[in-house]
């Protein structure tokens, strides 16, 4: 049996059929299914009937090859960097599950599609699933960034876990004054499935950090089906969706912009800071002492004495930014200790007027900042670069630094 091979497998009462594919380990059988998935098998555990011998000439073509891509003084220079995630994973042959093992250069290989459309440099920053993301690799994802703008490159490409995209996003926003595009993508759905939205979405990406607008976007599929790329503001962008591959919309109003993946047009229909209009500047430092509480109905109020100690706490209020009338006095009890509170909503559009209502009023007594419209998530961020780095916290946290804050919110029509 090898691979290539169409195999008839019968595991503990299950029975598979597909085709043999390279494996990493001598003990597992790694099959791939007629529905596109991989299933690892237990070799000493599975019954094996070879229905078809080496189906693609795997044996006659499965030679490794080396790719290469030729610099060309007519292209501009793309930095790939790798942060790990679903775009950059594979499949783990001992269980059959996704995993973190690409590095950036794989990516190359991976997707032909980007061949002559750019020069690249690969650099692995992290290989970790997101939800494993910190500040400090924050920290350490800036400073890669600006040596790669640094040393030249025309545009950096981020690839990332979408889970947590929105928060790195949001904070190399707030980090870097940048003047070339920077932009995340990730993907949906991992590259041996074959709904993968990988090849589209680093297209897309690298298409928009070759294009004029020098802002942190996110490019990811703006429909379920390979045409558009949306990009967003990366401070403005949450993910919506568990697994649909047009997960991540624009909060409060339209994408930034959107690559067409047949033509290679990038278009943009909003304000944007254009190439070169400013010079490269990295702040990063970043309060980490700084929590994000989600007020609900009937929650023990003693919750607030864990943020006590706290620099900074954000709160995600009901509609304008409420919480129980009983809380206001710990909130009260902790700005008193000098913790910065601001208060942001649960819903999804609209902004925070704590004015209206005599609950409002008091938190705002009670010294609250109000969030605007900000989303929560951007607001933990932004409050932490802003006490690390400015002294007007207050005037700050309430002045759009990186399009994080809209002039107005609109109703729905």
């Amino acid at each position: 049996m090898n691979p290539g091979d169409r195999v008839r497998v019968e595991r503990a009462g299950q029975e598979h059929e597909g085709i043999v594919m390279p494996s990493s380990t001598g003990t597992h059988l790694v099959v791939k299914l007629e529905s596109g998935y991989n299933v690892g098998v237990d070799r000493a555990a599975a019954t094996v009937e070879v229905l078809e011998a080496d189906v693609y000439d795997v044996a006659e073509s499965d030679t490794e090859e080396t790719s290469t891509v030729e610099f060309d003084d007519d292209l501009p220079t793309i930095s790939l960097l790798t942060t790990g995630g679903t775009i950059a994973s594979t499949v783990d042959y001992r269980t059959g599950a996704v995993t973190a093992q690409f590095d950036a250069e794989d990516v190359l290989r991976a997707v032909p599609e980007l061949a002559g459309m750019a020069n690249y440099r690969g650099r692995v920053v992290r290989n970790i699933l997101s939800e494993n993301m910190t500040p400090a690799v924050w920290q350490d994802l800036a400073a890669v960034i600006e040596a790669e703008i640094e040393a030249g490159a025309d545009g950096i490409v981020v690839m990332h876990g979408t889970d947590t995209m929105q928060y790195t996003a949001s904070a190399i926003s707030f980090m870097l004054d940048s003047p070339v595009p920077i932009v995340f993508t990730g993907s949906q759905r991992s590259a041996d499935r074959p709904s993968s939205d990988n090849v589209v979405n680093v297209v897309g990406a690298v298409r928009a950090a070759k294009a004029d607008a020098a802002e942190v976007m996110i490019a990811m599929h703006a429909t379920e089906s390979d045409d558009r790329v949306a990009l967003h503001r990366g401070t403005r962008a949450r993910k919506n969706h568990t697994s649909r591959r047009n997960a991540f919309e624009t909060v409060g109003g339209e994408p930034l912009g959107h690559v067409d993946y047949e033509t290679g047009a990038v278009t943009f229909d909003g304000a944007y800071r254009e190439r070169g209009e400013q010079d490269l500047s990295v702040t990063s430092g970043l309060e980490t002492e700084v929590e994000l509480v989600k007020f609900t109905p009937g929650m023990d109020q003693t919750c607030l004495s864990m943020v006590r100690e706290k620099e900074g706490v954000v709160i995600e209020g009901t509609g304008l930014g409420h919480v129980h009338t009983d809380m206001i006095e710990q909130i009260e009890e902790l700005t008193d200790r000098g913790t910065t509170v601001v208060m942001t909503s649960q819903c999804l559009e609209g902004r925070v007027c704590d004015r209206v209502y005599d609950t409002g009023r008091d938190l705002l007594e009670a010294g609250v900042i109000e969030g605007e419209d900000m989303l929560p998530g951007t607001a933990l961020v932004k409050l932490m670069w802003v006490l690390a780095n400015r002294a007007d916290v207050e005037s700050a946290m309430q002045t759009s630094l990186a399009g994080e804050l809209t002039d107005r919110s609109v109703p729905w029509t």
